[in-house]
C-alpha cells in the first residue's frame, strides 16, 4: 500500500484531520468522500484547498502550505501571470481546434521542442495527458520495429491505464487487475541505496548485465522505457548507466524511450533530463509541468526516423493538438527561459544537497540523501546497517511539517520527496528545509 506516496487510510492522517480542520472543511471532505469513488492515495482527500499562488497552497481555514509536491505540475508556479495571460488570449483568438487542421501556435510549440531536444529528437505529437502518451509512445514502437514486448522496471510509475500499468511496476496499480498487456517483461530497478547486487560503484551495474542477458533470450523486444530519474524517491543513475543501456538498445535494434513526464522541463537542471547522460533517446514522453499548472499538456518527442505510423492513429484524440494546452505550454516554456530557471535548479541543487548532506551527518534516522535539480529525497530508517524502512515515522514527519506549512509527498513508504516550483527562492528552500529538520527533530526526540 505504501510504495508510492503518502495513503489516505492511517490513523495518523485521520488524528492530523481532526486535529487541525474546522468542522466547516471536514463537513465539505465528507460531501467529497461521498460522491467521488474511493482509491488509495486520493479519496477520500486530505484537505480542501480553495487558492493557490506562487509557491503555495491555502486551504479552506485560510492555511498557507509551501507546496513542495504539487503533482509535478507547478514547475512556474500557481497562477503564473504569463501562462495565464497566453491562455486567455487563446481563449479569445480560437479555444478549439477540431482535428484534421492546425494552427500557428501548435507549430511554434513543436518547433520550440525541436530546437530544445538534441539530436534528431525534432518530431512531436500531443495529447491531454501523461498516461495516453505512454500509450502513444508504446504503439509508436510497436509499428516501427514490428515487435511488440517491452522491458521496463519494477517500481516505476508511467499512468494509470491499463497499458501503462502494464508497463509501470508499482503493486498500488498493478495488483488484483488480472491479466495485463502481454509482453511487458520487467527488470529490477536502478536503486544507490538498495540495490541487492552491491554497492553501484563496485558492482560494475550488474543490474544491466541482467538486462543484457534479456535482451539476449528475448529477439522480439522493440523497447525499452524508463525513468531516467525516478520522480518518486529520487533515483539517481550515474551517466554510465544510460551510456551503456543506449549501447545495449543500439546492439540489439530496440527502442529507449524516456519516461520524463514529471521531470523535464528545468526540474533537474536541465530542460531535458537525459540531457545528463549525453545520450539521444529515441522517444521522450513528456507532461505533467508541461501545461504550466494550468491546461493539462503531455505529448512525445522522436527522432525523425520514426515517423513510420502514417497508416495508422498513434493518438487522435480529441484534445491531440490543443490551440488552448498549446499556448499554455508555449509560454511556460518561454517563462523558464526568460526567468533562468533551469539556471536557478541547478545553483539550488548546490543549496540543497549540502543542507541535507549536514543533516545526514547529525541525524541517524536519515539513511540515504539524493538531490538532483529542485529535486530531493530524505530516506528514513529504523537502521544505517540494517536499512529497515522507517515508515511510520516518515508519516509523522510529513504531518508535522504540515502543522508548520510545508506540503510534500512520502514515496516508497519511507522516503521524504522534495519537489519545489523552480520559482522557490534560496530563501523559502532554506525555510522548508528548517521546517523539515525541525520535525525530524520532534519525532525523534532529538
Amino acid at each position: 500500500m505504501r510504495t508510492e506516496g503518502d495513503i489516505n487510510l492511517t490513523s495518523e492522517r485521520k488524528l492530523w484531520q481532526e486535529t487541525h480542520l474546522s468542522e466547516e472543511t471536514m463537513e465539505v471532505l465528507q460531501e467529497d468522500s461521498q460522491y467521488f469513488i474511493h482509491q488509495s492515495m486520493s479519496t477520500p482527500c486530505l484537505n480542501v484547498v480553495t487558492d493557490a499562488d506562487g509557491i503555495y497552497l491555502i486551504d479552506m481555514d485560510g492555511r498557507k502550505y509551501m507546496d513542495f509536491h504539487g503533482n509535478s505540475v507547478h514547475q512556474v508556479g500557481y497562477k503564473n501571470r504569463y501562462v495565464i495571460d497566453a491562455v486567455k488570449n487563446q481563449l479569445d483568438e480560437l479555444p478549439f481546434l477540431p482535428r484534421r487542421f492546425t494552427n500557428p501556435v501548435a507549430i511554434q510549440l513543436a518547433k520550440k521542442l525541436a530546437e530544445l531536444a538534441p539530436g534528431d529528437l525534432n518530431k512531436v505529437l500531443f495529447t491531454p495527458g501523461g498516461t495516453s502518451a505512454i500509450g502513444m509512445a508504446l504503439k509508436l514502437a510497436r509499428k516501427a520495429t514490428g515487435k511488440f514486448k517491452t522491458i521496463s522496471t519494477w517500481d516505476s510509475f508511467h499512468g494509470a491505464s491499463l497499458d501503462a500499468i502494464s508497463v509501470g511496476g508499482e503493486g498500488v496499480f498493478r495488483n488484483s487487475m488480472g491479466p495485463l498487456l502481454p509482453g511487458t517483461e520487467h527488470m529490477m530497478p536502478y536503486n544507490s541505496y538498495r540495490c541487492f547486487m552491491g554497492d553501484c560503484d563496485g558492482c560494475g551495474l550488474k543490474c544491466l548485465d541482467y538486462l543484457a542477458y534479456m535482451l539476449e533470450r528475448e529477439s522480439d523486444v522493440g523497447a525499452i522505457i524508463m525513468e531516467p530519474v525516478r520522480s518518486t524517491d529520487i533515483q539517481i543513475p550515474p551517466k554510465a548507466y544510460f551510456k551503456r543501456l543506449r549501447e545495449l538498445c543500439d546492439r540489439y535494434g530496440v527502442l529507449l524511450i524516456l519516461d520524463e513526464i514529471p521531470t523535464a522541463f528545468g526540474r533537474t537542471g536541465k530542460m531535458f533530463v537525459h540531457e545528463h547522460y549525453d545520450i539521444v533517446p529515441d522517444i521522450v514522453v513528456i507532461g505533467k509541468g508541461f501545461g504550466g499548472g494550468v491546461f493539462p499538456m503531455a505529448g512525445i518527442i522522436v527522432r525523425e526516423g520514426l515517423d513510420v505510423a502514417q497508416d495508422i492513429s498513434l493518438g487522435h484524440y480529441t484534445h491531440e493538438k490543443s490551440s488552448v494546452g498549446c499556448a499554455a505550454a508555449l509560454a511556460t516554456i518561454e517563462y523558464i527561459e526568460q526567468n533562468g530557471l533551469v539556471e536557478h535548479a541547478s545553483q539550488m541543487e548546490k543549496v540543497i544537497e549540502a543542507r541535507l548532506r549536514d543533516m545526514k551527518s547529525r541525524y541517524m534516522p536519515i539513511g540515504d540523501v539524493r538531490v538532483i535539480g529542485m529535486m530531493a529525497a530524505i530516506e528514513l530508517v529504523t537502521d544505517r546497517k540494517t536499512k529497515d524502512k522507517a515508515s511510520d515515522e516518515a508519516e509523522k514527519v510529513m504531518y508535522r511539517c504540515m502543522e508548520r506549512g510545508l506540503s510534500f509527498k512520502v514515496s516508497s513508504g519511507n522516503v521524504l520527496t522534495l519537489v519545489p516550483p523552480l520559482i522557490a527562492t534560496e530563501e523559502q528552500l532554506v525555510l522548508a528545509l528548517d521546517i523539515v529538520e525541525e520535525a525530524i527533530q520532534h519525532v525523534y526526540g532529538l
